[in-house]
């Protein structure tokens, strides 16, 4: 399996495994005010848009600029659907790391949405829990090696 992440019991690390389960989340219908207030509540600069437990759409603080201030739109009287991306690019949560990483190049993105068998919202995986993972996982190689050259020596 060159090429693999492998998690600690041997298994291929899913993006279930890697993701972000507790994800913000909006209705097509709120207003953008109310998505930009939500952000700010949370601390977070992405939200999914969500019908029937069903991801539509994700929203981010650049598409709050760039689609409604930019334009000098007014947020209380537009709605999150008017500003999200639709059609989000999403990924079950059973995806191998690598085919996500495949997708993200692909189609250009930072984030997946990770759903489950009945296309439900259980996660999000950002180029962020990418790097973290990869980071814990280079830590843990350089303590193999000095574990090896403290034996040698």
């Amino acid at each position: 399996m060159q090429g693999r992440h492998v998690g600690e019991e041997g298994e291929i690390m899913t993006v279930g495994k890697a993701c972000t389960r507790i994800v913000v989340t909006t209705h097509p219908e709120e207003t953008v005010q109310e998505v930009a207030k939500r952000m700010a509540q949370y601390d977070v600069g992405t939200l999914i848009v969500v019908e029937a437990h069903k991801p539509v759409g994700i929203i981010t603080d650049r598409d709050l600029v760039l689609r409604v201030m930019a334009k000098g739109l007014r947020p209380q009287e537009l709605t999150a659907r008017v500003a999200m991306t639709g059609n989000p690019v999403c990924v079950s949560e059973y995806t191998a790391l690598e085919e996500a990483i495949a997708l993200m190049r692909g189609y250009q993105v930072r984030r997946l949405i990770v759903v489950n068998a009945k296309k439900e919202l259980v996660g999000i995986l950002s180029l962020d829990d990418l790097l973290l993972l990869l980071g814990e996982e280079q830590q843990a190689v350089a303590g193999l090696m000095r574990a090896a050259r403290s034996r040698r020596e």
